[in-house]
């Protein structure tokens, strides 16, 4: 069940941050393996504190699933959730099960503003970084497992 979340902009680009999980962001990206460019989704939570990530999951489509199930890593390598979680409005995270997973976590969702990749500049930089210089320069992963490994 999708329902739209009119949520503000609580981060509103404070991306420095003083302590470790305050504040985490996340998004996914689209990433192709195998000859055939066989096209999955990343999910990566990272913490403004450093701006390391602290989960990462791979899943066949961007869905609300996916996104709780990185966040859920997240909750369990640092102990609890952030009390503040910033995303975009995609889909999985304007999801009712993904607020409803924040809510019941104590967690106040963010949001950046429509068509803005700038209020998620850290997770959108990240993204780049990653990209261009990481995925870039590694062999291409011809199965699932192999990218996974990667």
């Amino acid at each position: 069940e999708q329902e739209t979340y009119e949520a503000q902009n609580t981060l509103n680009r404070q991306f420095e941050q003083a302590a470790a999980n305050q504040v985490w962001v996340t998004d996914t990206t689209e990433i192709a393996y195998n000859i055939r460019k066989y096209k999955v989704r990343l999910h990566v939570v990272l913490d403004l504190y450093g701006q390391y990530p602290l989960s990462w999951t791979i899943t066949p489509t961007e869905t609300s699933t996916g996104a709780i199930k990185v966040f859920q890593m997240a909750k369990q390598k640092a102990g609890g959730l952030a009390p503040l979680i910033h995303t975009d409005r995609g889909a999985a995270y304007t999801s009712k099960a993904f607020n409803h997973y924040l809510a019941s976590n104590n967690s106040q969702h963010s949001y950046s503003a429509p068509g803005t990749p700038a209020d998620n500049a850290v997770m959108e930089h990240w993204w780049a970084d990653f990209k261009s210089i990481w995925l870039a320069h590694s062999p291409q992963p011809q199965t699932f497992e192999d990218l996974e490994q990667l």
